[in-house]
């Protein structure tokens, strides 16, 4: 039987020690089909059952998560687009949404081209239909929808929560190492994933939209289980009482973690909240 995951919120029973049980999406509750096993939905189901909230923790902007969101089941509160939003599932509608700013933007894309050269650019926009603007280069991953974006001048004409940046000959670490040490006093900078590099709102990190989320919900970092799988997820690691890297894990996060559980193949959120559920 496939339970539905849910969200709920009490004094837990079975011998579970968290109230609140975060999870990011790609590489940690996702398979690498973008499916959620019918192992881990029970799972969460049981901790659910035994009063424990479990939230989705993204970076994926509302509009690329509602879709996964809907096929769970899922209508409580998740965190999308890096921290930035905090969105209501069940009643479909954002409750927080924190901007870049532009102009701090526009200065530190300036920067970093003008030490490492060039960049691939894509961007999210603001909103709960916000479309991801991807620009002449850059390589989107998977088949997420993305709206071909001609004149770079278009990028500031609304609000934006997240600008992406590739470069044609940097690695992953080394253009994020290069985003930060040149922009990080105007722009947040995190990896999300493969060809993920992400300027963000200065500050803006999972954990901000994670703290919000909780105290919306009454819970606190010490009620709070992580599960993650990339450095983006670093942030929520260390406000979260307990992180637990996927064993797919980006290097830097399995370096932090407090343990180290199964793949997102191997239904590593499972093991891990089965043996806490006893």
């Amino acid at each position: 039987m496939t339970a539905t995951v849910s969200q709920g919120v009490g004094e837990t029973s079975g011998g579970l020690p968290y109230r609140l049980i975060a999870t990011d999406l790609d590489g940690t509750l996702l398979r690498s089909d973008d499916s959620v096993s019918p192992r881990t939905r029970e799972a969460l189901a049981a901790a659910a059952a035994a009063g424990a909230a479990h939230i989705v923790v993204t970076g994926r902007a509302v509009p690329w998560t509602r879709h996964i969101l809907d096929d769970l089941g899922y209508s409580g509160l998740a965190v999308c687009g890096q921290g930035a939003q905090v969105y209501d599932a069940g009643e479909r509608r954002l409750l927080t949404s924190v901007t870049l700013d532009r102009q701090l933007a526009k200065v530190a894309l300036a920067k970093i081209e003008a030490e490492v050269g060039p960049l691939y650019l894509a961007a999210s926009r603001d909103g709960l239909d916000g479309e991801v603007l991807v620009g002449p280069g850059y390589a989107l991953t998977g088949a997420l929808p993305g709206t071909p974006l001609t004149d770079v001048s278009d990028l500031w004409s609304a609000p934006l929560n997240k600008i992406y940046i590739q470069h044609p000959a940097l690695s992953d670490d080394e253009l994020a190492e290069a985003a930060l040490r040149i922009a990080g006093g105007f722009v947040s900078v995190t990896m999300a994933g493969e060809g993920i590099v992400e300027l963000l709102p200065l500050g803006l990190s999972k954990a901000t939209g994670l703290s919000l989320a909780a105290r919306r919900l009454g819970l606190k970092a010490a009620d709070t289980l992580a599960f993650g799988d990339m450095p983006n997820d670093i942030p929520m690691f260390a406000w979260a009482a307990h992180g637990v890297a996927m064993a797919n894990a980006h290097d830097d996060l399995k370096a932090v973690a407090d343990e180290v559980t199964a793949s997102h193949d191997e239904d590593g959120i499972a093991v891990v909240v089965e043996r806490l559920l006893g």
